[in-house]
């Protein structure tokens, strides 16, 4: 198990992060497994987020995908329809959560993240959700692939 890079790609390092905070809650015991568990169990417990919330890691780069989402929503025509055509399931999934004004773009990692643990859970992925799932990834990949082409020209 070794750490996602943001760079690399800041969708799934959000969400390994997210994954890596469950584990811990599940497994506390396993915190010591790798230097890496040890690592975030001790940024988990310094910031208070032992039974719920996510890591600053996390939300500073929720907030940086956030960011460049506002941006290209303004100045790509394409990228504003894809998510035009998300926007009734994004709501919908807002709507089921204790936060219904999250981002757009927290709807999709959300919805991305409970799929994964549905399939975990050998759970049925309906046609509707697994559609629904291409699109949240579409926007997804061209949000990373953009901050990756921006970070590597930094």
């Amino acid at each position: 198990m070794t750490m996602k890079s943001k760079k690399d790609n800041i969708a799934e390092y959000i969400l390994y992060l997210w994954q890596m905070e469950d584990y811990l809650r599940a497994f506390p015991q396993n915190a010591d497994a790798t230097p890496e568990l040890h690592e975030l169990n001790e940024m988990m417990h310094r910031e208070g987020i032992v039974d719920g919330g996510h890591l600053a890691l996390a939300n500073n780069a929720l907030s940086e995908l956030e960011d460049l989402h506002a941006t290209i929503l303004n100045e790509d025509a394409m990228y504003r329809a894809a998510i035009m055509r998300l926007q009734p399931s994004l709501n919908l999934l807002k709507a089921k959560t204790d936060r219904p004004t999250m981002s757009d773009i927290e709807a999709c990692l959300l919805l991305l993240y409970q799929i994964m643990l549905l399939k975990l859970q050998k759970r049925e992925i309906t046609p509707e959700t697994a559609s629904v799932q291409t699109q949240a990834t579409g926007v997804l990949q061209f949000l990373s692939r953009t901050y990756h082409d921006d970070q590597t020209t930094l």
